[in-house]
């Protein structure tokens, strides 16, 4: 005789699937395509900032040195 309380659990199929890979390893290559884009376009602006402010350098030690 079986407890009443007990109640079956479906097992879930812990391996996964080729199609499941699949996905998992496109999801993770447009992750990284992501990323590097944002960090591409980061490294742009950073670039850009640091070149203005090295001209505000000069142009500051110019003024400084009239």
């Amino acid at each position: 005789m079986e407890p009443a309380c007990r109640k079956d659990k479906p097992k879930l199929n812990s391996t996964p699937t080729r199609g499941d890979r699949a996905k998992h390893k496109s999801a993770q290559q447009e992750l990284k395509q992501r990323q590097r884009a944002e960090i591409y376009a980061l490294n742009k602006v950073m670039t850009e900032l640091e070149q203005q402010q090295f001209e505000a350098f000069c142009k500051q030690m110019q003024s400084q040195g009239e």
